[in-house]
């Protein structure tokens, strides 16, 4: 008997095989959801903050704390499982900026010593652009909320986007993506301000 592709396991499969003690299986989830909610989480944790978290600690106690609820979790999409981490991850973000705003401020570090991180104009411009963009993912539809998921973040190929959702073909796919990613461009657009031309 040859053994199960796991590639093709979706995570509705996944969750199904962690719930009745499969530990592998869990094994297969966070592999399959470390890199895409890595990627999600990078750039969002305050850079005070990251003298005692780090990022990576941030993705791996979310998926604990998913795993924790997995009994109450229904996976109705491909996309759902990964919404509800990046969802516990946002939660811990704040957690951390409230708990660094209460913080009090600690002694300077001597002017010579050489900055490695992005300046702070570069830090606002990223976050600016995440927020943005978190807003404009809010704005979309279910459907094209987890089409950009599935393709921006998780990589998915259009052929796996029309598995995923039920589409009826992997043109459907593209072009539900395409229409998504049109409309999130438009929302992430920086207001013009009154007055300006």
């Amino acid at each position: 008997m040859a053994p199960p592709d796991h590639r093709l396991e979706t995570t509705a499969t996944l969750l199904t095989l962690i719930r009745a003690g499969d530990a592998a299986a869990r094994e297969r989830l966070l592999s399959r959801m470390y890199k895409p909610l890595l990627r999600f989480a990078h750039g969002r944790l305050p850079t005070r903050a990251r003298d005692l978290t780090d990022t990576e600690d941030l993705v791996q106690v979310a998926f604990l704390r998913s795993l924790d609820h997995i009994e109450e979790f229904d996976s109705r999409r491909e996309g759902a499982f990964l919404a509800y981490l990046r969802s516990i991850l946002m939660n811990l973000v704040r957690d951390e900026a409230r708990r660094v705003a209460r913080r009090p401020d600690q002694e300077g570090l001597p002017e010579d010593l050489p900055a490695r991180d992005p300046s702070p104009l570069e830090e606002a411009v990223g976050r600016d652009a995440l927020d943005r963009y978190d807003a404009a993912l809010d704005g979309l539809r279910d459907e094209q909320r987890e089409a950009v998921v599935l393709r921006v973040e998780m990589g998915y190929t259009y052929a796996q986007i029309a598995e995923a959702m039920n589409l009826a073909s992997t043109a459907s796919a593209r072009m539900m993506v395409t229409r998504a990613i049109v409309r999130l461009s438009r929302s992430m657009r920086p207001r013009k301000l009154p007055g300006a031309r």
